[in-house]
């Protein structure tokens, strides 16, 4: 698998909660042979790899959706108006390129908002809200965009090509939230194409996670998983202005486990199991805690009588904005991490958890 190619086509795709359907694609097409596809209703895409064993069954979830927004309507000078999808900082907005999916194609805009010029020094002072931006795509009226092919309702992403930063590990592009989960468990199920391992695994690429982690639901009932492993990105604390007490991740020092979230703590021996299989294989692994947030494990876990679930994450700088970066140690660390994990839970291993 070429996995510049694959980091490359899964960041610039847009998809955003509810129009994931590129994404499903680029899925897909990096799917290893001989792999069962399968989705459900909502749209998630769910890739079966059997092992020695249909069960225990393995489910290894990532959202394939990204913060974006909609085309909410289009004023009679050709200005954009829009909604947020997911969870936006408006400081973050303003002033930034994005790309319009419009129904003659991508057309790209640029955030606008009244120049401080024009303001008032109280004014000034203030965080501009997204209720006063709007996108300027180079429209004179609102025909006009409309004949550039804007429809209320159409989607919009951030305009981030992907590229490396400055130095060959250290990877620039959008939506790695949580494009780099799907990488993972893509890369996870090439590498044991051919290799025996004791149970069944299903890579998920869940819908509109950003949106109330709605694709949980129905992909998790799809797989009936006996374990979940959810494969994610991590907050990076390691930048100016976040204290140590707040987090400890840093890019570098290897995935992250999540000990606590707004909506799962973890089964605590299927944690203890990921940390003994780092450290034995060496794995830098580093523990996080986050009560601002949560994943689509908050869903899964609570499926049917409950499934043992955790959360990984590669550690990434300035997510839930325009763009961001990750450093590739960390990406291999993990998938090595899952990798281990997958050969060790076998059944006796996995009925262990409950009991």
């Amino acid at each position: 698998m070429d996995r510049l190619k694959l980091f490359k086509e899964l960041s610039e795709v847009p998809g955003v909660p509810g129009y994931e359907d590129e994404v499903r694609k680029v899925i897909r097409g990096f799917a290893p042979l001989g792999t069962k596809i399968v989705e459900d209703k909502l749209g998630s895409i769910i890739l079966e790899k059997k092992g020695s064993s249909d069960s225990p069954k393995i489910m290894f979830p990532a959202h394939m959706d990204e913060i974006g927004f909609m085309v909410r309507n289009v004023d009679k000078n050709g200005f954009i108006r829009f909604l947020p999808l997911g969870g936006w900082w408006d400081q973050v907005i303003v002033s930034q390129r994005v790309v319009v999916q419009s129904k003659k194609g991508p057309l790209l805009g640029v955030v606008g908002s009244k120049p401080p010029h024009l303001m008032p020094a109280e004014e000034r002072d203030k965080m501009v809200k997204k209720k006063d931006m709007y996108i300027d795509i180079g429209a004179t009226s609102k025909e006009d965009a409309m004949e550039m092919g804007v429809s209320i309702g159409d989607s919009i992403t951030p305009y981030s090509p992907f590229t490396t930063l400055n130095k060959d590990h250290l990877f620039l592009g959008k939506a790695w939230d949580d494009r780099l989960g799907c990488c993972l468990f893509l890369e996870l199920m090439e590498e044991l194409k051919d290799q025996p391992h004791p149970n069944t695994i299903y890579g998920a690429g869940t819908v509109q996670e950003e949106v109330g982690l709605r694709g949980a639901y129905t992909s998790v009932r799809v797989v009936n998983p006996d374990v979940a492993i959810v494969l994610e990105v991590a907050i990076a604390g390691d930048t100016p202005g976040i204290k140590e007490e707040e987090c400890q991740v840093a890019m570098g020092k290897g995935p992250s486990l999540l000990v606590y979230d707004a909506r799962m703590i973890p089964n605590l021996k299927l944690k203890n199991l990921v940390v003994e299989t780092a450290a034995k294989e060496n794995i830098p692994l580093q523990l996080d805690a986050m009560d601002g947030g949560a994943t689509d494990g908050g869903i899964i876990h609570l499926h049917e009588k409950g499934v043992p679930t955790v959360v990984l994450g590669v550690p990434t700088r300035y997510i839930h904005g325009h763009q961001g970066f990750f450093n590739l140690s960390d990406y291999e660390h993990a998938l090595k991490l899952i990798k281990a994990l997958t050969m060790k839970l076998d059944k006796e291993t996995v009925d262990s958890l409950t009991k």
